[in-house]
């Protein structure tokens, strides 16, 4: 199993954090379904403040590549995508459209 943590900012405005909340409480099932069929086996978000943190456990058939293949083909995750980007907002040096960045471990135990 691989493991890779992400980050995005939230638009830093309490109501709408809230909101962004609420969605995430109860993700649609045909979002759950275009993750774990994707190779994604463990999926996370933390928050603090306004910026998130997300930690993906897959497994060997996950690739960035073809989970953006079967996203943009999917109805569904276009129309959650396009909602989550009014309480999203691109970290600095994000390429056009870009949403979350890939970090790079640094230290492990």
């Amino acid at each position: 199993m691989k493991r890779y943590c992400l980050t995005l900012d939230l638009v830093n405005d309490e109501k709408l954090i809230e909101e962004y909340k609420q969605y995430h409480r109860s993700v649609w099932p045909e979002i759950k379904e275009s993750i774990t069929s994707s190779g994604i086996d463990n999926l996370e978000i933390y928050l603090i403040g306004n910026r998130l943190f997300m930690i993906m456990e897959v497994n060997e058939s996950f690739s960035f590549e073809e989970k953006a293949k079967a996203d943009l083909a999917n109805p569904k995750v276009q129309e959650w995508e396009s909602l989550m980007w009014k309480f999203q907002q691109a970290l600095p040096g994000a390429k056009p459209g870009e949403k979350w960045i890939l970090m790079d471990q640094i230290f492990k135990l």
